[in-house]
């Protein structure tokens, strides 16, 4: 059975609980008709409602913090589409049908069976899924850890995600040739996917969840958070300089001419002052020209009285 377009929300049909308690047995047709949009939250197991247990805070901040980088990759490479939380898929094992509602889901443009607009679920399996883990009890821990981890391999999720606030409760799953989960590597604790190309974090991130401000700087982050943001900012960056520059080139000319009024007029000065002591020079001359013709005058007098 695929699932429905358009799930039902009418109310059940008769003898069907509205609000039945996890573990009640239901078939699939009633669960896509009156329990997949429930506000429980129902998954369904073989025939079994399930409902999804709730993560502590810490843990759905390390969530939030995922899903924004995911946002931050799709504006840039626009290449998948995001479902979260309600959003389920029907995976067909070879031993039961499920039908799972990851917390995170990821749709590659290139997965054979794209996510139309208007789908309340999706018909074909996931590229990524990311699961937020609840540590209330084993039992909700043995949930993600292993039933999914299994059912996700099997249905071929090509990589699986379990996110927690304790590093010691993180998993990075990817399918092997052989289509059995394997530990994503680290190198130098950066985690790198591969069926997102291009999507990458620092594992000890998921704890310190950097910023936006922070994330641009970072080489790591860098390549696709916020790059028409960083373009634009370079851009801004040049214009200061060349502003800058500017400024500077015409804060030097001023000074030049500035520079080149006072040699003019120093110039000017020592010219005038020059005129002045030459002028001081002849009068000077003259006076002594006066004086001696004056004497020679007197001498010539005296010379002839006698």
């Amino acid at each position: 059975m695929s699932p429905p377009v358009i799930a039902l929300t009418d109310s059940p049909a008769i003898g069907l609980d509205p609000n039945p308690p996890a573990g009640t047995r239901v078939s699939e047709a009633d669960y896509w008709a009156y329990y997949y949009e429930h506000e429980n939250g129902y998954e369904w197991n073989d025939g079994v409602l399930e409902v999804k247990p709730v993560s502590d805070a810490l843990t759905l901040r390390v969530y939030q913090w995922l899903l924004l980088l995911l946002q931050f990759y799709l504006e840039t490479h626009d290449n998948a589409q995001l479902t979260a939380l309600e959003m389920g898929f029907r995976l067909r094992l070879a031993d039961k049908v499920v039908i799972r509602k990851p917390d995170l889901g990821v749709v590659l443009d290139s997965n054979p069976i794209p996510l139309a607009d208007l789908d309340r679920s999706y018909k074909g399996t996931f590229d990524l899924c990311v699961e937020a883990l609840s540590d209330s009890t084993p039992a909700e821990i043995a949930r993600d850890t292993e039933q999914k981890r299994r059912e996700y391999e099997a249905a071929g999720v090509r990589e699986y995600y379990i996110l927690h606030h304790e590093p010691r409760w993180q998993r990075f799953y990817r399918r092997n040739a052989f289509g059995r989960y394997q530990p994503i590597p680290s190198n130098d604790g950066i985690l790198q996917s591969e069926v997102v190309p291009g999507l990458r974090f620092r594992l000890e991130d998921l704890l310190r969840q950097p910023g936006p401000s922070a994330m641009i700087e970072d080489a790591v982050y860098a390549p696709f958070v916020l790059p028409k943001w960083q373009r634009e900012r370079a851009a801004w960056d040049r214009d200061q300089q060349a502003w800058q520059q500017d400024r500077q080139r015409l804060e030097d000319e001023r000074r030049e001419r500035q520079q080149a009024e006072q040699a003019r007029q120093q110039a000017e000065q020592e010219t005038q002052q020059a005129e002045q002591a030459r002028q001081q020079a002849e009068a000077f001359a003259q006076r002594e020209r006066a004086e001696k013709e004056a004497l020679l005058a007197e001498l010539a007098r005296l010379r002839g009285d006698a």
